[in-house]
């Protein structure tokens, strides 16, 4: 082990548990679980654009995202830029309107607002299944990035990284909740922004050039250089626009977003947060999947494209450089999944639990220890679940988004903005969307040549405006 990459590794993780120690101690100021699971709604724009762009960028961007850059060339770059708006799209569309709804009815989940929305305990239960079940999936995808990049490049055993990292970020979630959550995302956000463009410039310096990279690419395969990449189904509109609905437009749909827009302080935030946001996406997306496609041309016979991070790590950076940039994909995966153990922890004790024994919310010492022992419980049964792991995790988490996005999409975007939506047309919506993008996906059906996601939000769609026919006419005025 090279304990020069190592130390810059320990001294972020000891600047991450003193985060959780100060947000322990802020916790003990006001109400458990407003504090718990939304930071008092505190988060400066800074902030915000932080633990958004950081809470996005995880596993896939930095591991599987390079990977499949790595494989397919530049093309995938190009694809990759279908991003950049996630941060203006998301917050633009949903930040005040969720603001607003979730301090008029003390909302501290996405379940909250769609209860008070539709007045559905059945849509809630529904709801919280899917996000439960997506959020194991997605979260399992992290933590098999997380292996693979310490196996690589600390050279330990795969199942052991697991477990360290296991350790490190259960303990921290649990002590200091959402505010301990947030406030890294900040310092990662950071660690990122600096980290992929170490790499991405050590990796131009190695290769001789931009020039003599896209000489050897060339060599290596010509399709490499084009918009449409190398495989026999090619990068091509239909593979583009399926992939911006799943990792743009979709995103509408997603929980992990859906609670930094409860959460920010005031609307100077949220306007500063967009622009923030905004650009340091654009510098993470195009860094770490260039660094990916150029990477190629250094190391062209990479069996596991998902190591291509980790591998560059080692060849083109000194030592004490790649330890610093090792905590760059480190904090991308840590800031992903303490935000998903956040959400799966309230899901079960906030909309679940409580929802249904509402009583229980009077002994706050029992609802401390519950809300604390889920989060380390869950980190418990994704470790279990990823000691065998897939290749190319990527699909796997593409999958994840895919079942969240089917499931909420046009129940919130309805749910803000069409009075008369009920929560008829809303569960016709959420069962319909998920399970023909379970179907289509398994099967492997793409129909017109497009990913099961547009399909699947399509028979949602249809779904949410035929079941709306029947039913209470929306409770809420928007």
């Amino acid at each position: 082990m090279n304990f020069a990459i190592v130390l810059p590794l320990l001294a972020y993780i000891v600047i991450v548990f003193a985060g959780a120690v100060y947000a322990f101690r802020q916790r003990k100021k006001g109400d458990f679980l407003t504090e718990y699971y939304v930071g008092n709604r505190s988060m400066t724009g800074f902030v915000l654009a932080m633990t958004t762009a950081a809470t996005y960028v995880g596993a896939s961007s930095f591991i599987g995202g390079p990977g499949a850059a790595y494989k397919f060339g530049l093309g995938w770059v190009l694809l990759a830029m279908i991003q950049v708006p996630v941060v203006l799209f998301t917050l633009g569309v949903l930040g005040k309107k969720f603001a607003i709804l979730a301090r008029k009815n003390n909302s501290l989940t996405i379940n909250d607002i769609l209860f008070e929305r539709y007045k559905s305990h059945s849509l809630m239960l529904l709801a919280s299944l899917a996000l439960l079940l997506s959020f194991f999936i997605m979260m399992a995808v992290q933590f098999i990035g997380v292996g693979r990049l310490l196996e690589t490049t600390l050279n330990i055993d795969y199942k052991i990284a697991v477990l360290l990292f296991a350790l490190t970020v259960g303990i921290y979630t649990f002590i200091g909740g959402f505010r301990a959550v947030v406030l890294t995302d900040s310092i990662q956000g950071i660690i990122m922004m600096i980290g992929t463009f170490l790499l991405l410039f050590a990796v131009i310096h190695a290769g001789g050039g931009v020039a003599s990279i896209m000489q050897k690419l060339a060599t290596i395969n010509p399709r490499l250089l084009t918009p449409y990449g190398i495989e026999s189904r090619p990068l091509d509109f239909t593979f583009m626009m399926s992939f911006w609905v799943l990792v743009c437009f979709g995103l509408l749909g997603l929980p992990s977003t859906v609670i930094r827009a409860i959460s920010y302080k005031n609307s100077q935030a949220l306007h500063r947060g967009v622009i923030i946001g905004t650009v340091v996406i654009t510098v993470l997306m195009l860094s770490i999947h260039l660094a990916g496609a150029l990477g190629r041309a250094i190391i062209p016979d990479l069996t596991i494209t998902d190591k291509i991070i980790p591998t560059l790590m080692i060849r083109v950076m000194p030592p004490i450089v790649a330890g610093i940039f090792l905590a760059a994909p480190m904090a991308a995966i840590m800031s992903s999944i303490d935000s998903m153990l956040i959400q799966t922890s309230s899901t079960l004790i906030k909309d679940l639990y409580l929802r249904f024994k509402p009583e229980a919310r009077l002994n706050e010492k029992r609802i401390k220890k519950l809300s604390t022992l889920t989060t380390l419980v869950m980190t418990i049964l994704v470790t279990l679940a990823v000691l065998n792991p897939p290749d190319m995790l990527i699909w796997l988490n593409l999958f994840a988004l895919g079942g969240l996005e089917t499931t909420f999409l046009w129940v919130i975007l309805f749910g803000l903005y069409w009075k008369k939506a009920n929560s008829t047309g809303a569960i016709c919506s959420m069962l319909t969307g998920f399970f023909s993008y379970i179907y289509l996906t398994g099967q492997g059906i793409k129909l017109l040549g497009f990913h099961a996601i547009v399909p699947a939000l399509t028979f949602g769609l249809i779904a949410f405006l035929l079941g709306n026919q029947w039913g209470q006419k929306g409770r809420i005025k928007n």
